[in-house]
């Protein structure tokens, strides 16, 4: 990309026209959603205008920008950021933290985790990890696919000596999963881009894994089924967010429950939960 391109799509109009073009909607149509009308919005696209920081948030509320995306769009503008960017261990996050570890800790005996925008592992509960040791030790599996880095849900997904060996439907799942993956990341990039496009290059995924059908109609849930030997487990997935956040890391976080698709899910489930919660060295 030459200097002068870089530049444009750094600008507020650039970045603004590029979040209109993500969520498909016309310059009319963010005039009827967010009350401005076509030709402002057409002004500041080209940048014959110059938005208030009103305006800003305005426009990225119609288009429900992430909050950190937010902040960026306000910059391009002028202004300085707005929404805080807060660690976990923040004494102001305390109630999130709580909520969070309730969350987990009410889900046993079914696994659960959070996740944050590039699918690094925030927390987990215990039956996540009695989970992963059902078919490898956990750290083990962490450090093969997630060494250079913090431990990661897309990354121990896919890698080979990760849990991909495990997935006995990886050939259904993955290619949902890169396309999750690449709608939350298609204009911040990041980490979680830059490991989609890493996956490009690998001979063993179809190329056609990275493009949606848009003739395929799909389940209402797809169970992700794991196993080992005689043993299977088949489970679906929830995502929970906060509502109405107003913190980039509140706004960001995933919990991902994990539930039994089948009476023998569960069972198994159940007893392992059991198993480790009776033995101190596994709790």
């Amino acid at each position: 990309m030459s200097e002068v391109a870089a530049r444009a799509s750094a600008s507020f109009g650039g970045l603004l026209k590029s979040w209109r073009a993500t969520r498909k909607i016309s310059q009319l149509d963010l005039s009827l959603i967010s009350d401005v009308s076509q030709r402002h919005v057409s002004f500041l696209e080209s940048g014959r205008a110059r938005p208030s920081q009103q305006m800003v948030v305005q426009l990225s509320e119609a288009l429900e920008v992430p909050l950190r995306d937010r902040n960026a769009l306000l910059q391009a503008a002028g202004f300085a950021p707005y929404y805080r960017h807060r660690s976990l261990d923040d004494l102001d996050m305390s109630p999130v933290r709580d909520a969070l570890s309730r969350m987990l800790e009410h889900h046993a005996p079914y696994p659960a985790i959070v996740v944050d925008r590039e699918f690094n592992l925030m927390m987990e509960n215990r039956p996540f990890t009695n989970l992963l040791g059902l078919f490898a030790d956990p750290h083990d599996l962490w450090q093969a696919c997630c060494a250079n880095g913090p431990p990661n849900l897309l990354r121990l997904t896919f890698h080979p000596q990760g849990a991909r060996p495990f997935i006995r439907n990886f050939n259904e799942i993955a290619p949902l999963l890169l396309q999750r993956a690449w709608r939350e990341t298609l204009v911040n990039g990041g980490a979680t881009h830059q490991f989609i496009n890493e996956l490009r290059n690998d001979p063993t995924l179809p190329t056609t894994w990275h493009n949606p059908d848009p003739i395929l109609t799909p389940p209402p849930v797809m169970p992700l089924v794991i196993g080992r030997g005689e043993l299977s487990l088949s489970l679906f997935t929830m995502i929970s967010t906060f509502g109405t956040p107003r913190d980039v890391t509140t706004d960001e976080i995933r919990v991902e429950a994990f539930f039994p698709a089948d009476d023998a899910s569960e069972s198994v489930l159940r007893e392992l939960n059991a198993t480790a919660s009776a033995d101190p060295a596994l709790s």
